[in-house]
């Protein structure tokens, strides 16, 4: 089977094989049924689990169950190193393609049973105890999902291909947000808000159950990463303990954190809240908010695999920072727009942004993968990447509601997103540029930071 690695010369043009498009399927399947699981969820907290399993709280204080509910999809993200150290020291140990498999059926098991979840009214305390389990396995699994995916791109990628390979693991964000997206607009459209908040609102999480199978297949089918293969047959030590890790690339490990945070930061206002805000804030109809959402989720696509080729040009390091800027300079006027309540305005507002969330994403599994030496790459990207979730969006939504209730202006979460984002981008300005760095050797701290061939 021809792998893409075999391929001598990258300027050549060879074109991709059969087997190449395997990995690359194989890659994007999975983030793209995490990503479709955690919007649904995201859609669910902003509208329905409030009032099914935290309602008491309402009674309690005003507004208590929102940011309760908000507060469930940040949790998961505690647990997502943790299964970036399991899946990382198993990955780097056993194969990149055993670990897809295994976090890819966890990932979508746990969303399928939040989907047959009863409510407070049915079970009691019992019900929001067993959603924040299920979510804090969603968290667990989401933890070793990407490394492996993003690995197995780039570890198959041509050496000038690497930033537009590794955007497809990428793209499974806004894939699967285009997949719930349009399975929310049929169900938000063909019926009652009774009828979805009493039982529709189930339906996208029920039918996860139909890509885990089709993911399933397909990953079944991929071959394990050449840059893996050789290191067995080299017979390296593959099994470095986290410490080692943390000792001899502590420092990449921080600035993948750092760079991911504002990106993270951003894209969940688009995948949570800025959806929830429209239609509870801004009083905008729901099906509408949907298809604007859709057609940014378009956006987020077409500018994240942009972003991958961009980054092959020019550089990771160069490429981030047109992203992050764009970011920061669209925050502002991007909430004025919001704020008119018009649906054009809303949907070019949040299509803007997605520029410069593509430019600051597509290149993200390159440059990590380029940061770190082979026999624990696994382990570096993913613990960096859970890390920088943690710090980015795990509790922006919640961050961006209680900005709101106190300020009473959107502007307010404009400002913490430039933030975050001035704050990524100069941790991607203290990297080397990575672009054309050796996957194989096994380099040492400092070169590992990114100094290109």
């Amino acid at each position: 089977m021809a792998l893409a690695s075999e391929h001598t010369d990258p300027g050549s043009g060879t074109r991709m094989s059969a087997a190449d498009r395997k990995v690359l399927a194989g890659t994007m399947v999975g983030t793209t049924i995490e990503w479709y699981d955690f919007f649904i969820f995201a859609q669910a907290a902003g509208l329905v689990f409030a009032s099914l399993y935290f309602g008491p709280l309402e009674g309690e204080s005003p507004g208590l169950a929102q940011l309760v509910s908000w507060a469930t999809i940040g949790i998961s993200f505690f647990f997502r190193p943790l299964g970036a150290v399991v899946a990382g020291r198993l990955g780097d140990r056993i194969g990149r393609k055993a670990m897809l498999v295994f976090t890819l059926v966890m990932m979508g098991s746990a969303t399928a049973l939040i989907g047959l979840l009863p409510t407070y009214a049915q079970i009691g305390v019992w019900a929001p105890i067993l959603l924040m389990l299920l979510r804090i396995l969603q968290g667990f699994s989401a933890g070793g999902e990407w490394g492996g995916a993003a690995l197995m791109a780039v570890e198959h990628a041509p050496v000038d291909k690497r930033g537009f390979w590794g955007a497809y693991p990428q793209i499974g964000v806004p894939v699967g947000m285009i997949l719930a997206t349009l399975v929310l607009f049929v169900l938000r459209s063909s019926m009652s808000p009774e009828a979805f908040l009493a039982w529709g609102w189930r339906v996208p999480f029920l039918l996860s159950v139909v890509l885990i199978v089709i993911g399933y297949f397909i990953r079944a089918a991929v071959a394990e990463s050449p840059v893996f293969k050789r290191m067995i047959e080299r017979k390296r030590d593959t099994a470095t303990p986290l410490r080692s890790l943390l000792r001899t690339n502590k420092r990449q490990v921080i600035l993948s954190a750092v760079i991911f945070i504002g990106n993270n930061a951003a894209g969940y206002l688009v995948i949570a809240f800025l959806s929830s805000y429209a239609q509870k804030s801004l009083g905008m109809p729901g099906a509408p908010v949907l298809l604007a959402t859709l057609l940014a989720s378009f956006g987020w696509l077409i500018f994240t695999l942009y972003g991958g080729i961009l980054s092959d040009r020019i550089g990771r390091v160069r490429t981030f920072q047109i992203g992050y800027a764009l970011i920061f300079v669209w925050m502002i006027p991007m909430f004025l727009m919001i704020d008119t309540r018009n649906i054009w305005a809303y949907g070019i507002a949040i299509f803007i942004l997605t520029i410069g969330l593509g430019l600051s994403y597509g290149p993200m599994s390159a440059m990590y993968a380029e940061m770190f030496p082979a026999n624990v790459r696994y382990s570096g990207i993913g613990i960096g990447y859970a890390l920088g979730a943690i710090l980015g969006g795990a509790f922006a939504p919640l961050i961006a509601q209680a900005l709101l209730g106190s300020t009473g202006w959107s502007g307010s979460i404009g400002l913490y997103i430039m933030a975050l984002c001035a704050i990524s981008f100069i941790g991607a300005s203290l990297v080397k540029e990575t672009r054309g760095a050796p996957l194989e050797a096994d380099r040492s701290s400092a070169g590992a930071e990114g100094t290109a061939r």
